[in-house]
């Protein structure tokens, strides 16, 4: 086991170290090596999925949209049926982060749970749990902290971008640490890849930094191998280009989302007031017509054809023949979804179960992996 070093400069060296690390998360040259070693994972889960233990996962601040499902559920489940363990985190202790209460929260984590498995994640192949029912999770935090300083923390884009959201009210210690929470959920389960958007990077490479800190300053348990493997980005695409029915960012707090459970009258009410412009003839072109470009991308996705050809068949007929082929096939694509989703919120003690018994797998893994952690640290006493 290695000893914390008493040399204040390594320390200050080290900070700048992440620093740097973080900052070149998003490098062009470092985002092409994640580009390659992302299609590298891809390939490989093709040939044999058993190396990969996935961890994502959900803040329960809202229902679950359209947004979602292009941009991470369909992944998700894609991921799971190739045969990558998975872990989702439905995060609720994440929820107060940035807000003075938990709201309907119980209602939030159930529809969050009822879309899982509406769209087809299974309880069996994949453990779905909430942060609240894991304490050896959250006390990793306790050591994770640690290895991060104040500094760093203020510096990460993750949170400068959540308090800018909340409209410059005070930052709570939650979610000043907000990047080190996310580590813990990482890698209390030891997960080595992590689907993200190219935003989201540099909050990976806050996980890497806290997993080779650890290595470095606490040890291992076994010679070999650390206590925390360096997780890997999988990057995701596709659900980042998609904008809300009023032309701007996709949120929950703008009220601009189409809902999995919402109706199929609700979706073609939502879609007709959709933004688009006042030329009458479509094209796909995202950089002058963003609006227009999102509704044909959102067409795209549900039938699996491209943009460009969509918007060459509806030509001259407009924006309308556009919504309303958007209409029919967003609704027939959700259909299923919707039908499945009625059917559990139906059967709420199945719900219950199914969340119980993630909260049960995860709490095995993370007490586990706070052995792991305790014998690293010599904090074993009997």
């Amino acid at each position: 086991m290695t000893e914390q070093a008493s040399d204040p400069t390594i320390e200050h060296r080290d900070e700048a170290d992440a620093g740097e690390s973080l900052a070149a998360s998003t490098s062009e040259a470092s985002l092409r090596r994640t580009e390659e070693r992302s299609a590298a994972i891809e390939e490989q889960i093709g040939k044999d999925p058993s190396g990969f233990r996935m961890l994502t996962g959900d803040r329960p601040t809202g229902n679950l949209h359209i947004g979602h499902y292009f941009g991470s559920l369909t992944n998700r489940l894609r991921l799971q049926n190739a045969g990558v363990e998975t872990f989702i985190v439905i995060a609720d202790y994440q929820v107060i982060a940035d807000r003075d209460g938990t709201g309907a929260i119980r209602d939030r984590v159930y529809s969050l749970l009822t879309d899982y498995l509406a769209i087809g994640i299974d309880p069996v192949k994949t453990t779905i749990f909430t942060h609240s029912a894991v304490p050896a999770l959250n006390q990793l935090m306790l050591p994770f902290l640690s290895l991060v300083t104040d500094s760093e923390l203020y510096r990460n884009p993750t949170v400068k971008s959540e308090h800018e959201a909340t409209g410059g009210r005070p930052m709570s210690g939650l979610l000043l640490t907000y990047p080190v929470h996310q580590a813990a959920d990482i890698l209390f389960c030891k997960a080595n890849l992590v689907p993200v958007g190219k935003d989201q990077l540099p909050h990976l490479e806050q996980t890497r930094v806290v997993a080779r800190r650890f290595d470095e300053r606490y040890g291992r348990v076994t010679p070999d191998e650390p206590v925390f493997p360096q997780a890997e980005a999988l990057l995701t695409i596709g659900g980042s280009l998609i904008l809300g029915t009023d032309g701007t960012k996709m949120s929950k707090s703008k009220g601009n989302t189409i809902e999995l459970g919402m109706t199929a009258d609700q979706t073609a009410k939502l879609i007709k007031r959709a933004v688009t412009d006042s030329e009458r003839f479509i094209t796909y072109d995202p950089d002058t017509r963003p609006e227009v470009a999102n509704l044909l991308h959102l067409t795209g996705l549900c039938t699996g054809r491209d943009p460009r050809a969509i918007a060459d068949e509806i030509g001259n007929g407009g924006g309308g023949t556009l919504k309303k082929m958007l209409t029919e096939a967003l609704n027939e694509t959700l259909a299923p979804v919707r039908e499945r989703r009625t059917d559990l919120a139906d059967d709420p003690a199945y719900l219950a179960g199914v969340l119980a018994r993630g909260n049960a797998r995860a709490n095995e893994v993370a007490d586990a992996t706070l052995g792991d952690v305790r014998a690293a640290m010599g904090m074993q006493y009997s």
